[in-house]
C-alpha cells in the first residue's frame, strides 16, 4: 500500500521540473545579469581609478607650482656676495687696527669687504688687491676726511648689483653670519635704514634754508656702531647722495658723515631709522653685551687709563687686547688658531 506522504510528494515533484526552454531562458537572463554585473563593478573601477588620477595630478600641479614659485621668504635668502661691506680706515691704522680684522672676521666673507683709506700700501695692497681702495680723501680724522671716505663707499656702492651697502668703522668686529639673518628679516625691495642711535632721542638742529632757522629733528645710526640701507633706499637717497651730493649736503649744515648719512635718510628720502639693538658701538659699555653669537657688531676702546672691552674668555690681555681675536674664536671655535697651542 502507498505511503500517504510519497504519494504527496510524487504529485508536488512536477512543479520543480522546468521545460528545456524555459531553462535555456532563464540561464541567458542569468547570464546577461551577471554581464551587466561585471561590467557595473569594472566602469565602477574605472571612475574611481580617473577621479583619483585626477587628484594626483591636480595636486602634482599644486606641489609643482609651489616648488617653482619662491616664496617671500626665498626671496629675502642673503647669501654673503649679496651685501656690500665698507670698512672705512686711515693710513694711520694699516698696521695697528687692520691686522685683527684681516686675521678674524675679514676671513668670513672676503670677497664683500672693501676698505677704503685715504693712502696706498703696497703690503696691504698685496693682501686685499682691489679691496683696498686709496681715495684722494685728507689723511686727518677730520670732519671732511670722514666725510669723503662716505661718499666713496656709497658711490662704490651704487656702481654695484648688490642688494644691501653696510659701512662699518677700522675698530669693529662684524659677526658677518648674524648680519646676513638680521638683514633676511626686512624685503630688500622696501626702503630700509638699519642701525643703532648713539644718542637717547633725536637729533635736532636748525633748518638754514627755512626764513624762521626753524629746528628739526631725525634720528641717525651712528657710524661707531655700523649702519645699513637696502638698495631701494640707496635709490631714493642717489638723487640727494650720489656723486659729490653727500659731501655737499655735510658742507651746507656742516655735519659729520653718519649724522649727513641721517639727514639725507630722514629729512630728504622720508625714511625713518629702524634701530636694531645687536649693532653695539664704543659709546656703550661693552662689558654688559651678552649672547654674543646673535649680535651683529662690536667695539672696542684701549686706553692706558681705562678699556672699554667685551667681556669674553680667551686669549690674554696682553695677547689680545681688543678681544676680538677670543670673540672670533667664540663664535668660529672651528679656527685654526683659535688651539691654545697656536701661536698668534
Amino acid at each position: 500500500m502507498e505511503d500517504p506522504l510519497d504519494a504527496a510528494s510524487s504529485r508536488q515533484l512536477p512543479m520543480f521540473i522546468l521545460h528545456p526552454r524555459t531553462r535555456l531562458t532563464l540561464q541567458r537572463t542569468v547570464q546577461a545579469c551577471s554581464g551587466l554585473l561585471v561590467a557595473c563593478v569594472v566602469l565602477v573601477c574605472v571612475f574611481t581609478l580617473s577621479t583619483h588620477t585626477g587628484r594626483t595630478r591636480t595636486k602634482l600641479l599644486v606641489t609643482s607650482h609651489l616648488i617653482d614659485k619662491p616664496s617671500v621668504i626665498d626671496q629675502n635668502r642673503l647669501r654673503p656676495r649679496d651685501v656690500f661691506i665698507s670698512v672705512k680706515t686711515t693710513s694711520k691704522f694699516h698696521h695697528t687696527r687692520l691686522p685683527v680684522i684681516l686675521k678674524t672676521w675679514y676671513t668670513l666673507a672676503p670677497e664683500e669687504i672693501t676698505f677704503f683709506t685715504d693712502q696706498d700700501d703696497e703690503e696691504l695692497n698685496a693682501v686685499l688687491g682691489d679691496k683696498l681702495v686709496p681715495t684722494p680723501c685728507p689723511l686727518d680724522h677730520s670732519r671732511h676726511a670722514l666725510v669723503c671716505k662716505m661718499q666713496h663707499e656709497f658711490n662704490a656702492f651704487l656702481s654695484t648689483n648688490k642688494k644691501w651697502f653696510c659701512h662699518f668703522d677700522d675698530d669693529q668686529y662684524v659677526n658677518v653670519p648674524a648680519l646676513l639673518t638680521k638683514l633676511e628679516e626686512f624685503p630688500v625691495n622696501l626702503p630700509w635704514y638699519l642701525g643703532k642711535p648713539s644718542l637717547d632721542k633725536p637729533l635736532e638742529i636748525l633748518d638754514k634754508d627755512s626764513p624762521e632757522f626753524k629746528r628739526m629733528s631725525f634720528w641717525f645710526a651712528t657710524g661707531g656702531a655700523g649702519f645699513c640701507l637696502s638698495r631701494s633706499l640707496t635709490a631714493k637717497m642717489s638723487a640727494f647722495a650720489g656723486g659729490r651730493k653727500f659731501i655737499s649736503v655735510s658742507e651746507k649744515l656742516r655735519l659729520p658723515d653718519d649724522v649727513t648719512m641721517g639727514y639725507i635718510v630722514a629729512m630728504l628720502a622720508d625714511v625713518e631709522l629702524t634701530q636694531l639693538d645687536e649693532f653695539h658701538s664704543h659709546l656703550e659699555p661693552l662689558r654688559l653685551v651678552g649672547n654674543l653669537r646673535n649680535q651683529i657688531s662690536f667695539s672696542y676702546t684701549v686706553y692706558p687709563e681705562d678699556n672699554n672691552l667685551l667681556d669674553v674668555p680667551g686669549f690674554s690681555h696682553n695677547k689680545d687686547p681688543t678681544r676680538f681675536l677670543s670673540l672670533h674664536c667664540y663664535l668660529f671655535p672651528g679656527t685654526s688658531w683659535c688651539s691654545s697651542n697656536s701661536s698668534l
